[in-house]
């Protein structure tokens, strides 16, 4: 409306009459193009204004919405989802399929949340501020939230009791920086306890005995190192599951009925497999024979059933296994696409999100005994028709040493958009993280109505392919190897017949921000821009600065800025250390309250580049954190994007 109104504005100024004017006069300027309107929270540095037109183009697009499956109403059998109707994410029941969307949460920032398992008498969420990432944890009731947490320290919910008597919880109350962990029943704080003083970020409570009296615990080293240990809950008495000093990645423990340990593990293989676990000798008995990862999975209250999910080169598979007999039935009724959120209801219904390229995230459900999907929402997409989206196709190369790399390439309808068309390169972060097959939601703009296609490359480090792939760009002197992955992928599209070589950009976030500096020196010759965001660009400042909680975990995967070597390899594969060969525009976006990758990464890199002459817009939120989580932001950066895509790939 605010827009609205300076249009009507503008339209109402009636020009001077023409007997008025001076015809010596120099012409008056036109007037400026109506231009959007910049959120209070953001700043933009030397960055032209967004054309309302555009804006009003591009509004389908971003009024598309998902639906993500946060559990079920022990209760009433409703599903509790998280979707956003107004500027964030907030909790909603639909009490039957396809029902109403009955919003219960109304918070300025995201929360995310569950019930109590079994009871279902109480809501438990987190929030965070501005996206801090110091989330503290709440109950929920009509619609207010009541404080179960200190308000100052990090705060992770970890795991429910299996009877939703307990929530074992990871803090940093302690000093700031190690995550301990603590259980308490969130019906009385002053129940609080601490169960283990803990030494690093990366522990959690991950389940509980069906007695409560043991807590199963994971301490994260690395994606490929994920110890296992047993905690008594009444002692505090540690003990390891298997030897952790093995290199040996355990998730998504669950203890079935009979106290069965399941995990999933790729203890002797490449692949994570689903298996029981024995917690007194460590050994792990595979039940699934998958040639792909299970990458998350659920067991039944009665401990019959098992549901999990295949994540095959970037599209999820959904399995239900019969845990008596071994046998494994496929869910085939679903097209390719992204599962998550897997938990199997009391009475046994199995609930998840799930989208695809022509579907956005939804709510589905299954019926393990008929095998029967019931779909519990229907997202809007900005009434547009979903459709016409296109599908993806696996691009495939070899890099250096022979190993395969590949990716996947999203290219508009040839009919439409003929000849040869520019390219996006969109770089997933992590870099533990995986480039995956699933809903283009806003992106969908650059293909359907731009003509740009997109590619998403996975190179070495990504997760799905294998814990030996996923290795290989560990350390500060295996770093650049990704960096030359990259490099042979947009080769590969650059000779694809439907791309036009000469018109190529490339994105990328966080860790992939890194790649995205990297690129802008590396591969400039490929490359006609970059926009990189919450970007790291010198990785001793980001060791050094990055918040405390992070900073071991970090150095296991990029390296130890304290070891003299290892300092000099990093400072030396930094892009800022290489700033001076940056030649192509690049656009910035950063959130002030991140906490991993601080802002100061981006501030040095914009100055340094223009400080030689360069080309940097840069867009900053002082209300955001690790990416824009607030619509508003969000919108202004993507249509900030389109501005900067349109000069300079398509030369508007």
């Amino acid at each position: 409306m605010r827009h609205a109104r300076l249009l009507a504005l503008l339209l109402s100024v009636s020009p001077l009459p023409a007997v008025a004017q001076d015809a010596s006069a120099p012409a008056p300027e036109p007037a400026p193009e109506p231009a959007v309107a910049r959120p209070a929270a953001l700043t933009a540095e030397a960055m032209p204004p967004i054309p309302l037109a555009l804006a009003e183009r591009v509004r389908p697009y971003l009024e598309a919405r998902g639906a993500g499956f946060a559990g079920w109403d022990p209760k009433t059998r409703a599903v509790l989802i998280s979707t956003r109707f107004a500027n964030v994410s907030q909790l909603h029941r639909v009490a039957m399929p396809m029902g109403a969307r009955t919003q219960i949460s109304f918070e300025a920032e995201p929360v995310r949340g569950s019930y109590a398992p079994v009871k279902g008498d109480i809501i438990l969420v987190s929030k965070d501020r501005g996206g801090d990432e110091y989330f503290q944890i709440h109950t929920l009731k009509d619609g207010r939230l009541t404080l179960l947490t200190d308000g100052k320290s990090r705060n992770e919910i970890n795991a429910w009791s299996n009877d939703g008597a307990l929530v074992g919880f990871s803090s940093t109350r302690r000093n700031g920086v190690d995550s301990d962990l603590y259980v308490m029943d969130p019906r009385d704080p002053a129940s609080v306890r601490m169960v283990h003083e803990s030494k690093g970020g990366g522990w959690a409570i991950t389940a509980f005995s069906p007695d409560n009296r043991t807590a199963y615990v994971v301490d994260y080293n690395s994606v490929q190192d994920i110890d296992l240990y047993r905690l008594d809950l009444a002692t505090g008495a540690m003990t390891p599951i298997g030897d952790p000093r093995a290199q040996i990645a355990y998730g998504g423990a669950r203890v079935g009925k009979d106290g069965t340990l399941w995990v999933t593990s790729d203890a002797g293989a490449d692949f994570r497999r689903l298996g029981r676990l024995d917690p007194v000798t460590g050994t792990f008995t595979p039940v699934t024979r998958e040639a792909w990862d299970v990458d998350s999975f659920d067991i039944s209250n009665d401990g019959k059933t098992i549901v999990y999910e295949v994540n095959a080169a970037g599209s999820d598979a959904l399995r239900i296994l019969d845990v008596a007999s071994g046998k494994v039935r496929k869910v085939d009724t679903l097209p390719a696409g992204q599962i998550g959120g897997l938990e199997i209801a009391p009475w046994g219904e199995i609930g998840f999100s799930f989208s695809s390229a022509k579907s956005a995230a939804d709510v589905w459900s299954l019926n393990p005994k008929t095998m029967q999907l019931t779909r519990w929402t229907q997202s809007e997409t900005g009434g547009l028709d979903p459709q016409v989206n296109v599908e993806p196709r696996i691009v495939t190369t070899k890099s250096f040493g022979g190993l395969e790399v590949s990716g996947l390439l999203y290219m508009p309808d040839p009919a439409r958009f003929p000849g040869k068309r520019p390219l996006i390169v969109s770089v997933h972060g992590g870099p533990e993280g995986q480039s995956v097959a699933g809903f283009q939601g806003r992106n969908n703009y650059y293909l359907n109505e731009l003509g740009i296609g997109v590619f998403y490359p996975n190179v070495r480090g990504s997760t799905g392919f294998g814990k030996t792939f996923v290795s290989l760009d560990n350390g500060p002197f295996k770093r650049e190897d990704s960096v030359r992955d990259m490099a042979a992928l947009i080769d590969a599209v650059r000779s694809d017949a439907a791309v036009d070589p000469a018109r190529i950009g490339l994105t990328g976030g966080s860790y992939c921000g890194y790649m995205c500096y990297a690129a802008a020196v590396q591969l400039k010759d490929k490359l006609t821009a970059t926009q990189c965001t919450v970007a790291i660009s010198n990785f001793v400042s980001f060791l050094e600065n990055t918040n405390p909680y992070r900073q071991d975990l970090r150095r296991v995967e990029y390296g130890d800025e304290r070891i003299p070597e290892q300092r000099a390899k990093l400072t030396e594969i930094s892009p800022l250390t290489r700033v001076g060969e940056i030649t192509k525009p690049m656009f910035v976006i950063t959130g002030a309250n991140d906490p991993r990758v601080p802002k100061s990464e981006a501030d040095q890199m914009v100055a340094a580049i223009r400080a030689n002459g360069g080309e940097a817009w840069h867009l900053v939120a002082a209300d955001e954190g690790h990416g824009f989580a607030k619509k508003a932001n969000s919108d202004y950066a993507f249509l900030a994007q389109l501005v900067f895509w349109k000069k300079y790939l398509l030369g508007e």
